[in-house]
């Protein structure tokens, strides 16, 4: 099969298609054919070094978002040859999903919905199931709850809008105004124009923020939060002070790394299925284009996804 490594750190030039034998599927694991691979920023800085090196030293294959079709393995009553999957395997273990075949645990994985494409399916799981575990999980997100989510027009952020949504929150996000009408588009109730106005003298009462971007905007939205509201960060692990200064204000402080959940991949099923959950492609690129892929990624500021094809 052929895969996409690398042997040093760098830039998008560094990745390489390369052929390497297929992997075999422990017990309770498939093997899946890949149809599509979803891409995440994380994955462009553990390519040039910039993360913590969750894969080790170089040589490594990057990847985690796979949709595609079982081909063998342990076949238990999760799937039958021939299903069609998709998940977020092992994270943050090396799935090595920039390949043709995975072998991933069958937990890991759900049927792809007959709504969803491959591509569709393969760029949902790492922010689908982030803005879940944070909105729902973490935040407890119900009806009539005012949500503020930083950097709605992001991969996590336009998912995060549609699960507030689905919800019954009332959802506000920032987003440049250049991606005012997009996430508008995903539900949005209100938008503030990060470039234009600051959100901290904007809005006020909130119940639950949902931070996608770090740095200062966590500190800062302490001053957002009702009495007993909660910030919930995918991005900015909290120092002891950042999070004393929370409780001292009465207000609670989490941070989100995201976990396989079959549970809340099928949550994300049931609402595609209900036509309240879409997850916006920005652009594919076939397997052996892998590098210019990369290079969207470094460039940041996308709207929505960017998936390889195989």
């Amino acid at each position: 099969m052929r895969v996409i490594t690398q042997q040093t750190l760098g830039g998008p030039e560094v990745l390489t298609v390369v052929d390497a034998p297929e992997p075999q599927p422990l017990p309770t694991e498939v093997l899946v054919r890949v149809k599509a691979i979803g891409l995440n920023p994380i994955e462009a800085l553990l390519r040039a070094g910039e993360f913590p090196p969750l894969l080790g030293r170089p040589p490594f294959v990057l990847g985690w978002d796979i949709s595609g079709v079982v081909e063998e393995g342990s076949l238990t009553y999760r799937f039958k040859l021939g299903d069609e999957v998709f998940g977020m395997p092992l994270f943050p273990r090396a799935a090595s999903a920039y390949a043709e075949f995975v072998a991933a645990p069958a937990l890991h994985l759900v049927r792809k919905p007959e709504s969803l494409s491959h591509v569709e399916a393969s760029a949902l799981p790492v922010v689908g199931l982030t803005a879940w575990q944070g909105l729902v999980d973490l935040g407890g997100v119900s009806e009539g709850d005012r949500v503020l989510i930083h950097g709605g027009g992001g991969g996590v952020g336009h998912v995060a809008i549609q699960i507030a949504k689905a919800l019954g929150a009332h959802v506000i996000t920032t987003a440049s105004g250049s991606k005012r009408k997009f996430v508008e588009g995903f539900g949005a109730d209100e938008v503030v124009d990060y470039t234009e106005a600051d959100f901290t003298e904007t809005v006020r009462d909130v119940d639950v923020v949902f931070d996608t971007i770090g740095g200062d905007t966590v500190e800062r939205s302490l001053e957002v939060l009702r009495p007993g509201g909660h910030l919930v960060t995918a991005v900015a692990e909290g120092d002891a002070e950042l999070v004393a200064s929370y409780e001292a204000a009465g207000r609670r402080f989490s941070g989100i790394a995201v976990d396989p959940d079959p549970v809340a991949l099928r949550g994300l099923v049931d609402l595609v299925e209900q036509g309240k959950l879409r997850v916006h492609v920005r652009e594919t690129f076939p397997f052996e284009r892998v590098a210019d892929a990369h290079g969207l990624l470094d460039a940041g500021h996308l709207q929505g996804k960017v998936v390889l094809t195989v």
